[in-house]
């Protein structure tokens, strides 16, 4: 795992960066959190920037001294970039196979389809669910935010009754299931299983999205109710493609390294034998980097060489899925070298004290966390990121679907109260054409819903394991 590398480096380098107090430590935490916030909210600065420069103060405020410091911050990048980034660009790649060959669209189309009435908002969930599994928020919501206005238009439907339902799809999944970016660097950095946090995390996620999306949405249409504006309703353009990939194997291709990952979470607790003939192939099989992998190139057959790609236009979908995700990789490195930058200043010990005088359970700390950051700072991945690294210590020694349910903690957390700090808030806003009360209404009242009902559920679970 990338967190041993981590440890390595840190233990050649030195003890931690610096032996100050609880007192230094917590005002210098607050001090570096601060300055990312305020370059971030008032600089309006690329959040990798942000993050660098706050890691910097965060060791000059603790009295480290600089190299320690740069030292520090430059294996947490590199680990972190070296553990998720891969997976960050197989599902990128993932995602734009699905989008440029129209299997998007064959998905939306099917269940568009077979779903009317009463049955839309569920539908829309549904869709967004699926669509969101493999893309990032916003590539999910350039993708799904036409269709909803368009149903909304064509169905004579309230835009909240029919948007709520997939904001809520692509909003869990993107706090809540890997490969986003933000639950891979909180399983990074906790040690914790992909698996058993996939599966927990589907299992928190459904009744979740039910709740903040089609429930949640009849409340919502009545607050605002809004037809969808005529100049944003897109005309689909008329697109290249000889024909469309069929439902099912978008759907398989999708599901791949889904089902993957859970096959070998499901070995590993049934045989719980390493040395098992059968573990060792799921373990192989069932891991993120091969479990994407294999999602991809199967894509190109079933997503690519399906809709009349030749070689050269899958080549180049592929590059061209790359570029845009430059500087999230970049944010979730910067991410990761804060969150050790953290660790080395002796932080992690620090909460892990506060905690043990304060009795609060550990689950909730990190949620709480995540809220705080997430409110601040307005970036959920940012979020998730820098309070699964404050919590870290608290996961050492935890049980495996413990270490889990604190990964679906951080990130539910992330998810709290979207507002004007948060680019997802103006996108939703300007897309659905509402006032700043109105988005606050809809928006930031379901991204609350999904972080409390989320958290609500997880510690449910932590009973019951």
């Amino acid at each position: 795992m990338t967190s041993l590398s981590v440890e390595m480096l840190a233990a050649d380098a030195a003890e931690p960066i610096t032996s100050a107090g609880n007192a230094q430590l917590g005002i210098a935490v607050l001090a570096g959190i601060a300055v990312i916030v305020l370059l971030i909210t008032k600089l309006k600065m690329h959040a990798f920037l942000a993050l660098t420069i706050g890691s910097l103060a965060l060791g000059s405020f603790a009295g480290a001294a600089p190299g320690d410091t740069i030292l520090s911050f430059t294996a947490g990048l590199g680990s972190t970039v070296s553990g998720v980034g891969v997976l960050i660009a197989l599902g990128a790649i993932l995602g734009k196979l699905l989008a440029d060959s129209g299997g998007a669209d064959q998905v939306v189309d099917t269940i568009l389809a077979k779903a009317s009435g009463r049955a839309m908002p569920w539908a829309m969930v549904l869709i967004a669910s699926i669509i969101g599994l493999p893309l990032f928020f916003e590539v999910g919501i350039v993708l799904m935010i036409p269709v909803v206005l368009l149903v909304a238009k064509r169905g004579n439907y309230s835009l909240m009754r029919i948007g709520i339902p997939a904001l809520a799809g692509l909003s869990v999944m993107h706090g809540l299931i890997p490969p986003h970016p933000g639950p891979l660097v909180a399983i990074d950095a906790l040690d914790a299983n992909l698996g058993v946090t996939l599966a927990l995390g589907v299992l928190v996620a459904i009744p979740t999205v039910i709740i903040a999306g089609p429930v949640f949405s009849r409340y919502a249409a009545r607050w605002v109710d809004i037809k969808p504006p005529e100049n944003m309703i897109p005309q689909r353009p008329s697109e290249d493609l000889e024909r469309r990939p069929s439902f099912d194997a978008t759907l398989a291709t999708i599901l791949l390294p889904v089902v993957l990952m859970l096959l070998n979470a499901l070995v590993e607790i049934v045989v719980d034998n390493p040395e098992n003939g059968l573990q060792k192939v799921t373990m192989v099989i069932g891991s993120p980097l091969i479990a994407l992998l294999a999602a991809v190139l199967v894509g190109m057959f079933t997503l690519g060489r399906a809709a009349g790609f030749t070689k050269d236009r899958i080549a180049g979908t592929v590059e061209k899925s790359l570029a845009p995700i430059a500087g999230i990789l970049l944010i979730v490195g910067a991410g990761g070298g804060f969150k050790q930058t953290l660790i080395d200043a002796g932080v992690g010990q620090m909460i892990l004290d506060f905690s043990e005088n304060w009795s609060i359970p550990a689950l909730l700390l990190g949620w709480l966390i995540a809220v705080a950051i997430r409110l601040a700072t307005g970036s959920a991945t940012v979020a998730t990121i820098s309070a699964a690294g404050l919590v870290a210590p608290l996961a050492a020694d935890m049980s495996t679907s413990h270490a889990a349910l604190l990964v679906l903690a951080v990130g539910a957390g992330s998810l709290f109260f979207s507002h004007v700090n948060d680019a997802g808030f103006w996108l939703v806003k300007e897309y659905f054409g509402m006032n700043v009360g109105q988005t606050i209404k809809t928006w930031s009242v379901m991204e609350t819903i999904i972080s409390v009902v989320a958290m609500a559920f997880i510690l449910l679970l932590s009973l019951l394991l």
